[in-house]
């Protein structure tokens, strides 16, 4: 059995989702969102997000993290802020050892709903389907849920192809 924590990285708002996989089995072990206040500076805010994580990881102790990767807009400044906090989500765990792995949206999508371009909507309902007793209570913390699935689904392929 392993837990995977899930991250979801935003400046405002970074969703985190964990889950065990024992084999083809997935379970619930917790979700949330740790947010920052948007009228500190950028370096407050990525502190706060960074401590909020460094917590997360100490409860939940996973053995492998997964981050989306930065969704380019055309807002250039916004990717950059993004990408800032995008860091903060890889450093949180890969800080205390734990290998992490980076999956693009599309990709997550795919893997939970069967659909690249799938909505929060449904993201949500196969959410609710692959893990029943989850309570994500914000699309941050689905959408990290989502990402911690996509890395069991992808990890036990790399597995198998390595065998």
């Amino acid at each position: 059995m392993i837990t995977i924590l899930g991250i979801d990285p935003g400046l405002q708002a970074t969703g985190w989702g964990a889950i065990r996989v024992n084999g083809s089995a997935l379970s619930f072990v917790g979700s949330g969102t740790i947010t920052s206040d948007t009228r500190a500076p950028l370096a407050v805010r990525l502190a706060a997000l960074y401590a909020g994580l460094q917590q997360v990881v100490a409860e939940i102790a996973p053995e492998e993290a997964a981050v989306e990767t930065t969704f380019v807009s055309r807002d250039g400044a916004a990717t950059l802020k993004l990408g800032q906090a995008r860091g903060i989500a890889l450093l949180a765990p890969a800080a205390q050892g734990i290998p992490v792995s980076e999956y693009a949206p599309n990709l997550v999508k795919k893997s939970v709903v069967g659909a690249g371009h799938a909505d929060k909507r449904q993201i949500r309902h196969m959410i609710g389907v692959l893990l029943p007793r989850a309570t994500a209570k914000s699309d941050h913390a689905a959408d990290a849920l989502a990402v911690a699935i996509c890395h069991a689904s992808h990890r036990t392929a790399r597995a198998w192809a390595a065998a």
